[in-house]
């Protein structure tokens, strides 16, 4: 494939690519509203219920440790096939799934194979495209897929209204969405790692591979940083409808417009980030949208402590998720920069510790139900934690550290 594409092909790869990226979200996100039905199924507790979206988390997690290596051996064809192909059957086994516990063991399936489509989406982007051009291509591949948690949970619900139709046909309609993926990349997808490229397949290999990662240290600030800062916001997450509806009694409905209000800061973000990032060096944007995360979540927690009104809960969560969108496109422009032949490897990291911390941080919002003070304190000590990630670990570019002199 040719280097920094343009017109038709670039539009072309970046509709495959956004399919690839989606999968995650739409695997995390699209049976949410089916939660009741499968308790009544199968006459379980939701406890065990959301259990299912937990292994799913570390699917996606573990997952993208795995297959990013192998990709970078591989190449990202072949894997990209294999895993989504498997993807499909997972999302079969999840429909057909007899009782509760099939269903937990197939959502892991189904996250650790969906992860192919995250880690390699990414990987093939930094195969491809170099430099500003990277920046401004992973903006809009950003765009497409913050897109999908926003649809995502109204599209399960718009399944679950077609007559006929339980949790069951949701996961039908994944199987299917993954065999169309299977046969766009067969069709479409050339391989983008030459062989010569390529590293050697080996668990020891792989092991000295990410051990070269940890030993670069301005890497692991950017992965620290969208680690943190990304991971954080799983709490907003997991909290939001608590504290919405639960603390300040907003309807389901208009719970539905403000989180859907902060997905679209989410493309905002990452809008920016494409449109200033050809004038202003992305380590800036970086800096800038870090300090202003952990000015929107200081006064948000002051808020929570205070038990301020809603709106002034609302606005700081606005400004942190645009924020999060120029974190997301940002450190996957630097931290990727240098990667080259271990770009699956790098893509793996910065994949997955957003959700093994997110898995971790979202638990915690619940520890008291009375007040909103819990979410308010991750939200502030996880972006605290990602700022001094990037002053102390991430290294200034050439031409940054000129300008100052």
């Amino acid at each position: 494939m040719i280097q920094n594409p343009t017109g038709k092909q670039r539009f072309g790869l970046a509709l495959l690519l956004g399919m690839l990226g989606v999968l995650g979200p739409l695997n995390i996100d699209m049976y949410l509203p089916s939660f009741p039905g499968i308790a009544d199924d199968f006459g379980v507790r939701a406890s065990l219920v959301q259990l299912s979206l937990t292994t799913c988390l570390i699917g996606l997690a573990i997952g993208q440790l795995v297959i990013g290596p192998i990709s970078d051996a591989k190449g990202r064809r072949k894997p990209l096939l294999v895993s989504i192909s498997l993807f499909a059957l997972s999302s079969l086994l999840c429909a057909v799934a007899p009782n509760i516990y099939i269903l937990i063991i197939a959502r892991f399936l189904q996250g650790f194979t969906a992860s192919a489509g995250v880690v390699l989406s990414r990987a093939v982007v930094r195969d491809v495209f170099t430099g500003r051009n990277l920046t401004k291509f992973f903006a809009l591949l950003m765009v497409i897929n913050a897109v999908a948690p926003l649809v995502a949970p109204i599209a399960g619900g718009g399944i679950l209204l077609l007559p006929f139709a339980k949790w069951h046909t949701i996961f039908l309609f994944l199987a299917l969405l993954g065999l169309l993926i299977v046969l766009t990349v067969a069709l479409k997808l050339k391989e983008t790692l030459p062989k010569e490229k390529r590293i050697p397949s080996s668990i020891g290999h792989s092991i000295r591979t990410m051990a070269s990662l940890c030993k670069d240290r301005s890497f692991i600030g950017y992965a620290l940083v969208v680690g943190f800062v990304h991971g954080g916001s799983f709490a907003y997450v997991s909290g939001t409808p608590f504290v919405y509806q639960g603390i300040y009694g907003v309807s389901p409905q208009a719970f539905s417009i403000l989180f859907g209000i902060n997905g679209i800061a989410i493309i905002f973000g990452s809008f920016l980030i494409g449109r200033l990032g050809g004038w202003i060096h992305e380590r800036s944007l970086l800096r800038t949208a870090v300090i202003i995360a952990v000015c929107a979540t200081l006064f948000l927690l002051i808020m929570t402590i205070m038990e301020g009104p809603l709106a002034l809960i609302v606005i700081p969560i606005f400004i942190y998720m645009t924020t999060m969108g120029m974190i997301l496109t940002s450190t996957f422009t630097l931290g990727m920069e240098k990667q080259g032949h271990r770009a699956g490897s790098a893509s793996a990291v910065l994949g997955m510790l957003p959700l093994l911390l997110g898995s971790f941080v979202s638990p915690l919002v619940g520890i008291n139900e009375t007040t909103a003070i819990p979410m308010g304190l991750i939200l502030f000590g996880t972006s605290f934690i990602g700022l001094i990630a990037f002053f102390t670990l991430t290294d200034k570019p050439t031409e940054e550290k000129v300008a100052e002199g």
